[in-house]
């Protein structure tokens, strides 16, 4: 696709990934992470990297759905992604205090979770997982690798490969909850690459 006159080099990708351009937004997140991590790290100085690159990943997801609704007359991409960014922040702040008020009451009650959280996620196949199940590998890849750089492995191991969670934690070297998180970001962007593929759209 070439690019039209007079369009800045991010203004051409954000151009495309409003079109479905999956590796325009590859491109996005890679051209925007590492500022948008400083903005946060900067802007909620009491996070620590695992909540930042949470909230990365939760707000590059956003973006990703909401591509749409950018109006470049409006506002820089960096500047629309900042603010999704913040919100995102602070919805994470928030439901970690209710989830922390909800830890204290089980603690309280004796209830033990370990076992419990050791195990979350891979009791069952979700609809996605279902899905993955009839799709075609090829097709399937061809979505993992529209996705960040950030999910591409995470998504290959889980959905082309079939590990546990566990299993891709200790592969990747990585925080159990982090796996958890950046598979669950990974389903909806394919989710939402799905719909965009749907005949009609």
């Amino acid at each position: 696709m070439k690019e039209e006159p007079g369009l800045k080099p991010i203004d051409e990708l954000v151009r495309r990934a409003i079109i479905g351009d999956g590796t325009a937004f590859t491109e996005l997140w890679d051209t925007h992470i590492g500022a948008l991590r400083t903005y946060l790290r900067g802007a909620m100085k009491y996070l620590d990297d695992f909540y930042i690159d949470d909230i990365c990943s939760r707000s590059f997801e956003k973006a990703f759905r909401q591509i749409r609704s950018f109006d470049p007359s409006r506002s820089q991409f960096s500047t629309w992604l900042r603010t999704i960014a913040h919100n995102t922040a602070l919805d994470t702040i928030d439901a970690e205090n209710r989830a922390q008020s909800r830890l204290v009451y089980l603690d309280k009650s004796g209830a033990g979770s370990g076992p419990i959280l050791e195990t979350i996620g891979d009791e069952t196949a979700t609809p996605l997982e279902q899905i993955v199940e009839e799709e075609d590998a090829e097709k399937l890849e061809g979505y993992i690798e529209g996705l960040p750089e950030l999910y591409r492995a995470i998504a290959r191991m889980r959905l082309l490969d079939g590990l546990q969670y566990k299993e891709i934690a200790e592969e990747l070297g990585m925080e159990l909850n982090t796996v958890r998180t950046r598979i669950r970001r990974a389903k909806g962007m394919i989710e939402a690459l799905k719909v965009e593929d749907e005949p009609g759209r």
